[in-house]
Parts: C-alpha cells; sequence; structure tokens
C-alpha cells in the first residue's frame, strides 16, 4: 500500500510516497532524507520527507535502487511494487522478451535464468496485459501465476 503525505513548508507543499520497506527507515521512506535523518521517530520525519522531495532523491531512488531504496527480500509484494513502478518499461520489455526490466524482476523473483523468464513471460504476453485498462494488480498477479506455474524458471521467491 503507498502512503502519501504532505508537507507544508513556507506556501511550498512538498509531496513523500512511503514506499517498499519505509518503516524500516522512518515515516517518511527511503532517499535522502533516510540518509541524514535515519530511523528517528517523531517530527525529524517531517524534515526527511522535505529533504527527500526538495531534492526528488526518493524518485531517482527507487528507480535506481540507491538512498536506501531496495527490497531485496524479494517475493510477491516486491512483484507487486516492482510491476506498479516500471510497468510501461516491463510491458515493452516482455513484448520483446529481454530487456533490464525483466533482468529485475528476474533478481526479485530469484530466478535461475532471466533470459528464460523474458521467453517465458513473452509466450504469455496477452495474458499478461490482456489490455491497456488491465490494473496493475491484474498484471502483477499474472506475471506471478506465470513465474509460479513455469517450474523450469526455478523461481525461488514466488512461493
Amino acid at each position: 500500500m503507498r502512503k502519501i503525505a504532505i508537507v507544508v513548508v513556507g506556501g511550498l507543499s512538498l509531496i513523500a510516497t512511503r514506499v517498499l520497506a519505509a518503516d524500516k527507515y522512518g515515516t517518511a521512506g527511503c532517499g535522502l532524507g533516510s540518509l541524514v535523518f535515519g530511523n528517528q521517530k517523531g517530527a525529524i520525519q517531517i524534515l526527511a520527507a522535505t529533504t527527500n522531495g526538495t531534492f526528488g532523491s526518493q524518485t531517482f531512488g527507487i528507480s535506481t535502487g540507491t538512498s536506501n531504496c531496495t527490497d531485496t527480500g524479494g517475493g510477491a509484494a516486491s512483484i507487486k511494487s516492482f510491476t506498479e513502478t516500471n510497468r510501461e518499461a516491463l510491458a515493452k520489455d516482455i513484448s520483446r522478451g529481454q530487456g533490464e526490466t525483466l533482468k529485475n524482476l528476474a533478481t526479485l523473483a530469484g530466478c535461475a535464468d532471466s533470459s528464460a523468464v523474458g521467453a517465458s513471460l513473452q509466450k504469455d504476453f496477452p495474458a499478461i496485459f490482456p489490455s491497456a485498462a488491465a490494473s496493475s494488480e491484474q498484471v502483477s498477479a499474472a506475471i506471478l501465476a506465470r513465474l509460479r506455474s513455469d517450474k523450469s524458471l526455478a523461481c525461488a521467491k514466488v512461493g
């Protein structure tokens, strides 16, 4: 679940989203604010969120896996978050059967071979993305179903 905090400082609104393992880094979530202020309790998290919003470090960190914005646990929850965040790039890569987002997805799922994951998901593209209106939940559920059903992929973190 994604929570949004809006902080108003001197008439300027800053929005910080709480993502992935945000509780591990405080209520402001990952980003430069988590590096500077850590998991201190209380109002200091407002400064952490302001720092994240001011420098755009949370968005950058989520995209690149830096600034404490990593979730190395893998599994279904990570795949759902990853799918929501990278939906457009993931659709392109699945349609081609290869690409960076597929490699990252395979890593999150604990799969042995990212090219095999790409080929398997490419075959199932119409079921994974039945329409542009398909929700992220439907897409991630279809991806997880495919990863779970194809035992040759050996995806250890999808259950």
